[in-house]
């Protein structure tokens, strides 16, 4: 398949890691935890790790803490849909597209529930045909981005002249939690909100193009309990053990040595020490984009690996092969490729 545009959408509101610390401070958050707790936090949040700002789609960002559940989920349905939406029009425009054109929507997204999913908002809001193919796709965590792209390009194997939107959005401000569990605490100094739309055809575009093959995916069930969600009366509780970056590496490692052709690789920024930890099993990466990505908008969970794609497709280079890795819950990791055309 054949990428037709690319487009990147933050929320307006940013704080810098100072600025988090600023707000907890003030806010009843801190009062149930220990005091080693509040000087993890602090040690975060005013070091650098980093991470120079984060985005965050709710507005009151000094209630997240006292918000039910419920209250949660209802800003990531007004949120995520409306982030999503912006991503997907940028892409449209980009594309020279009108959103009747669309064949298929595909998005993916973690931090909330919605049935009818996200898709079911977005296509009413932008105008979607009546006969627009809609999937969502739940529960996959911050490795989303390239299953997602798979299913586009399934859809695109059957209907090559199909054009297909695929969007990774969270509103990981709508699923914070806070306690003294040391990964929920450092969870919560990662996690910024953020979308990505991209669109695709079966048909070679005129001119160069990116063409994407070469899917791959590993899964380690026995791993599943490093790093997942878990509902915790009722608000959803990031499960983030310490090991991750070493998981996280060896994973993506396993899956560059079976990779199908050489290419630069661009990587979900999961954070600084999953970026070092992929530079040690990755010599000469240096990763520039996905560190970029994670200095201004903090790991963003499934859009993050199509914001650092982006940003590498923005920048001059002479490179024609790029290999795209996400990884995440499950554990699980998956890549593919992408190769430039001329036509």
């Amino acid at each position: 398949m054949y990428l037709l545009s690319i487009a990147s959408q933050a929320p307006p509101q940013s704080y810098t890691q100072p600025e988090c610390w600023d707000i907890l401070q003030q806010s009843a958050a801190l009062d149930g935890l220990t005091d080693r707790s509040k000087l993890l936090l602090r040690k975060i949040l005013n070091n650098q790790n980093g991470i120079d700002k984060r985005h965050f789609a709710v507005e009151d960002i000094h209630s997240l803490f006292s918000r039910s559940a419920e209250a949660l989920n209802h800003d990531f349905q007004r949120e995520a849909p409306k982030l999503a939406g912006q991503a997907l029009q940028t892409a449209l425009d980009r594309a020279s597209l009108k959103a009747h054109e669309l064949d298929a929507l595909i998005i993916c997204t973690c931090t909330g529930y919605l049935c009818p999913g996200v898709t079911s908002y977005v296509a009413e809001t932008l105008g979607l045909r009546r006969d627009c193919y809609l999937q969502d796709l739940v529960g996959l965590g911050c490795g989303a981005a390239v299953p997602s792209l798979r299913n586009a390009a399934g859809v695109l194997a059957a209907n090559p002249s199909a054009k297909v939107a695929v969007v990774a959005v969270e509103i990981c401000s709508a699923a914070f939690f806070i306690n003294d569990d040391p990964g929920v605490l450092v969870s919560m100094c990662l996690f910024g909100d953020g979308a990505s739309a991209s669109i695709w055809t079966g048909q070679v575009p005129a001119g160069a193009a990116w063409r994407m093959s070469g899917f791959d995916t590993i899964h380690q069930p026995e791993n599943r309990e490093l790093l997942r969600f878990v509902n915790h009366e009722g608000l959803l509780r990031n499960q983030l053990d310490l090991s991750v970056p070493e998981h996280a590496a060896e994973a993506v490692s396993a899956l560059h040595q079976r990779r199908e052709s050489a290419g630069e690789v661009v990587a979900h920024a999961g954070g600084r020490d999953v970026i070092e930890a992929l530079r040690k099993v990755l010599p000469g990466e240096a990763l520039a984009d996905s560190q970029s990505v994670l200095r201004q908008y903090g790991n963003m969970s499934s859009p993050s690996v199509m914001f650092a794609l982006e940003e590498r497709l923005n920048r001059e280079s002479q490179t024609e092969s790029l290999w795209l890795t996400s990884f995440g819950a499950g554990f699980a990791a998956h890549s593919c490729h992408l190769h430039q055309i001329s036509v």
